[in-house]
């Protein structure tokens, strides 16, 4: 696997402590992955570009704040959700998934790691209770579907200079016709912010929730 020095390469203003919880995720995903398959093998030996680095592309996009409430939806054994709320510590995430034992991963890991601003709950999307500020996802399905399912759960509270309430979305290639009905969605190339192949066609997708019911309307 890779050494967590390219987190701190892409993210140097991280602490002591957040560099031990990133460190740790090593050991933990290869124990519960032994036992509860969340992660292909080949993944698992490329943790730290495939999922965590990833799964940070999102703070490059916005900077989560003190207080806010963010959804993980589809979380599978936490991701984006878990390198985000180590990234975040202020910030209270709610990881969910329908599968029982992805959850069970994530409750695990996230215990071991003392994270307690991650709740992680086995639920489908559209019946998390709550409002939150902002959804995150790894590409779970087209973005009109996922729209559909959390188009009721943003707050309307606005940070001047923040992006609005929205989706924020991991997903590649060419999403012109998935997105051609969402006429305020962005489109991010994770390229310009990390170098590895990988991100070649990946993106960070965002869609403010104010414009996901007239959208979805069409």
């Amino acid at each position: 696997m890779q050494n967590i020095e390219i987190i701190n390469r892409y993210f140097p203003e991280l602490n002591p402590r957040q560099l031990q919880q990133l460190e740790e995720l090593e050991a933990l995903y290869t124990h519960w992955n032994a036992q509860i398959n969340v992660i292909s093998r080949k993944d698992l030996e490329e943790l730290y570009v495939r999922h965590v680095l990833h799964s940070l592309a999102i703070a490059k996009v916005q900077t989560f704040r003190a207080g806010q409430e963010i959804l993980d939806v589809g979380t599978g054994g936490g991701f984006p959700g878990v390198p985000l709320a180590i990234l975040f510590p202020e910030t209270q995430f709610t990881l969910v998934d329908s599968i029982g034992k992805k959850i069970k991963v994530v409750q695990e890991v996230s215990a071991a790691l003392g994270l307690d601003n991650v709740e992680a709950i086995q639920m489908r999307a559209e019946n998390v209770p709550g409002k939150f500020h902002y959804v995150v996802s790894r590409a779970v399905t087209q973005m009109p579907v996922f729209a559909d399912w959390v188009k009721g759960k943003f707050h309307t509270q606005y940070v001047p200079g923040d992006l609005p309430n929205g989706i924020l979305y991991l997903k590649g290639g060419d999403l012109r016709e998935e997105l051609s009905i969402f006429s305020e969605a962005k489109e991010f190339d994770i390229p310009q912010y990390f170098s590895e192949d990988f991100f070649e066609t990946k993106k960070v997708v965002f869609v403010p929730a104010r414009s996901l019911s007239k959208a979805l309307r069409k």
